[in-house]
């Protein structure tokens, strides 16, 4: 394990392995699947209320002095991330098939992470204030703005976005966030002093919906219409996409002539996506028995980012404490 955690792999990634694996191979079905839809619906309400309690509106307001660099960040996370994704998507779509394409196109419009993007800014010596209202203010937007990014990306396509997939994101994610938000100055401390409580409903609302999504998946055939080239070229597409974003973060640190502290913040936040709004967000927009291949790009990515960025952070930290020695 401590080989695993140096190159950035650690309990809870191998946790959501072991989960995709249980939903291929023991899926839930019948009473189980839809006990197991309520709770997974329950769990994601709970964390986006959780999600609305702890998001302090001060820390938004107060990076936003910084603005040529959050200017920058969430015009990467929202105009220049999603144009890449169209670009790989129209590249790429007939080698991936349209249910996995249209993942990427979702990824692709998602806000960035919030825990791992600030850590990762914090570990690289970065500006860690600057990066808690980037990533803050994307996943404030990010809760309106990627459902909506996705509604006009598929009405400009060939499919649509059903009433019922607009009432789930107003009841099970945005009234609970607006709820958090209404009641954060009495629950707000006691949900930020309470760091066990809030990480096991976030990581176990992941880890119900990547089941549940994987299992819905493997009841319905879904992975049988997948071929395994496919799961293969998936693979080398995101590491492919992700080199491309993270050489255009690093170029736009340079371009702008940004000091290395704020660079740290926008290649880390800038291109990062967040598995924890995506998959709620998927799940209440997209049908049961198609989910599970359209966040496959999703999971793919996010690991992939993980694993690549806690390696750049460490070389960035071992280098500043050399520097710090010379």
């Amino acid at each position: 394990m401590g080989f695993l955690r140096r190159i950035g792999i650690d309990t809870y990634m191998l946790m959501l392995l072991g989960t995709v694996l249980l939903g291929l191979m023991l899926p839930a079905r019948g009473i189980a699947a839809d006990g197991l839809g309520q709770v997974t619906y329950g769990a994601v309400a709970l964390l986006f209320f959780l999600y609305g309690a702890k998001l302090d509106p001060a820390s938004v307001r107060a990076g936003l002095l910084n603005w040529r660099l959050q200017g920058l960040t969430f015009a990467s996370t929202y105009l220049l991330i999603p144009a890449v994704g169209l670009l790989f998507a129209a590249v790429f779509g007939g080698l991936l098939g349209p249910q996995v394409t249209l993942g990427l196109v979702f990824l692709a419009v998602l806000p960035s992470t919030i825990q791992s993007s600030i850590a990762f800014v914090s570990m690289a010596g970065g500006n860690v204030p600057a990066a808690i209202c980037a990533a803050s203010l994307s996943n404030l937007i990010g809760v309106v703005l990627t459902p909506v990014l996705v509604a006009l990306l598929m009405q400009a396509g060939d499919g649509g976005i059903s009433l019922d997939a607009v009432v789930r994101i107003g009841t099970q994610i945005l009234l609970p966030f607006v709820l958090g938000q209404l009641l954060r100055p009495w629950v707000g401390n006691f949900v930020r002093t309470r760091k066990t409580l809030t990480l096991v409903v976030d990581r176990g609302a992941i880890l119900l919906i990547v089941y549940s999504a994987f299992s819905a998946g493997t009841v319905s055939g879904l992975w049988a219409s997948i071929p395994p080239v496919a799961l293969i070229a998936l693979i080398a597409v995101m590491l492919v996409m992700l080199a491309v974003v993270f050489g255009l973060m690093a170029g736009m640190g340079r371009l702008f002539r940004l000091p290395p502290e704020d660079r740290s913040v926008l290649f880390f936040c800038g291109s990062t996506k967040s598995l924890a709004s995506g998959l709620p967000i998927a799940a209440a927009l997209f049908p049961p028995e198609t989910v599970g291949a359209t966040v496959l790009p999703v999971l793919v990515y996010h690991m992939a980012q993980l694993l690549i960025c806690a390696m750049i952070a460490q070389a960035h930290a071992r280098r500043n404490a050399t520097a710090l020695v010379a």
